[in-house]
């Protein structure tokens, strides 16, 4: 089963008259790059929350958002009159020396660090424990979020292997003839620059043979599709995080489809493998976004 990398879960619950809102989010990214905006309460207990977040939500861009209010929607939050009281007596010194209007100069002090701020106390073990409730079914919430839609990318996935493979098969009466025009371009080439009657006809068939085992293309195809299927059977297995096994495998299914076309001398096979590179490169979109 698939998992795609982008996410959002929420969930809201109550601890005596504290109403706590947790919100995840998450994007793609090739690492777990994990941002918290948390109270200045729960700071005690970041080391632990990002545990718990990493743990269950794997890779991605991953933002937390922690909110405690009281019960009637208001956030606890205090004025640090000192600082408040310094900033507003060298401001309006200032004002006045400068001959600057104070207009909004209260807003304006609102907005300083730290002059208005979260009260902290510490968190109690209940609490912690009803946090962690909250934060568990949000995370499960982002995890159902991204089982459903890794059901719509896996199915995209499987649909753009089977066109590779389709188009592999599609590979063979153009290989038969092309040989077949190698050697009559060949024999003229060779007929037009010695003559007809100086040809030597073993030296013919030996190059012959040489450009034939250079144009092969047996052994690519087998491994092509020998990828094509080890990538389905990976999506089968029962695993959450199989984005990276499939991202190397479809390194592996590009390199056999370039020497395709470093091999094909045919305009209807190089036109094959454009098709196969354009399927290709719409997987490896898809892939960006798996865990």
């Amino acid at each position: 089963m698939l998992l795609s990398m982008t996410g959002f879960g929420r969930s809201q619950g109550s601890f005596g008259d504290k109403v706590m809102t947790v919100e995840v989010r998450a994007l793609n990214s090739k690492i777990t790059d994990l941002k918290l905006r948390i109270p200045g309460d729960y700071k005690e207990k970041e080391l632990e929350l990002r545990k718990l977040v990493t743990d269950h939500a794997d890779r991605g861009k991953i933002d937390l958002v922690i909110e405690v209010q009281n019960a009637d929607g208001a956030a606890k939050v205090s004025l640090n009159e000192p600082l408040f009281r310094g900033y507003h007596r060298e401001l309006s010194r200032l004002a006045l020396e400068l001959n600057i209007t104070q207009q909004d100069m209260l807003t304006a002090l609102l907005r300083i660090p730290n002059v208005v701020a979260t009260p902290s106390v510490q968190i109690d073990e209940d609490e912690w424990i009803a946090v962690c409730k909250v934060l568990a079914e949000a995370l499960d919430q982002l995890k159902e979020f991204r089982r459903k839609e890794g059901i719509v990318t896996e199915a995209d996935l499987r649909q753009r292997v089977s066109n590779i493979q389709a188009l592999l098969k599609t590979v063979d009466p153009f290989e038969k003839n092309r040989f077949v025009r190698m050697r009559e371009r060949m024999l003229s080439n060779f007929e037009d620059a010695l003559g007809a009657d100086k040809l030597d006809q073993n030296r013919f068939e030996q190059e012959i043979l040489f450009y034939l085992e250079k144009m092969d293309m047996s052994e690519e195809k087998l491994r092509l599709d020998q990828h094509c299927n080890y990538f389905l059977e990976q999506i089968d297995q029962d695993k959450d995080t199989v984005g990276r096994t499939l991202n190397f495998i479809s390194q592996e299914i590009g390199r056999e489809i370039n020497t395709l076309g470093a091999k094909a001398y045919d305009s209807d096979i190089q036109r094959v493998v454009v098709q196969m590179k354009d399927e290709l490169e719409k997987i490896k979109e898809q892939l960006a976004n798996v865990l």
